[in-house]
């Protein structure tokens, strides 16, 4: 249930497949959630600016349902996304949504 999607200004990112693989481990870490619910996506070449500027930038959505721990979170994956893909930290937002399990569907029904 756990799911982070990673949208960057980037063409392209080295070894996309790796770096979805990382964020989904880390992420089932950070959570305790068991990976095999955890999702990870990545949008490379979205157009965006931040402060104003259109030099690489990232948006990253978590969501899930409960175990957010955003200042931890945040540290561990900006120092993640900025390692692997050279966007600086600071042009990096995270935005966390705490979902009802109600409001979070998967193999024909709701977690809640």
């Amino acid at each position: 249930m756990p799911l982070l999607n990673l949208r960057t200004s980037l063409a392209s990112v080295d070894d996309a497949d790796g770096l979805l693989q990382q964020l989904s481990s880390l992420l089932a870490e950070q959570t305790g959630k068991p990976e095999a619910y955890v999702m990870t996506l990545l949008e490379t070449g979205v157009p965006m600016t931040f402060a104003g500027s259109p030099e690489p930038c990232a948006y990253v959505e978590v969501k899930s349902i409960g175990a957010l721990r955003p200042p931890a979170m945040t540290a561990a994956f900006c120092d993640l996304i900025s390692a692997r893909t050279g966007v600086p930290a600071n042009r990096i937002y995270i935005g966390f949504d705490d979902v009802p399990a109600s409001c979070w569907g998967w193999n024909g029904s709701t977690f809640g």
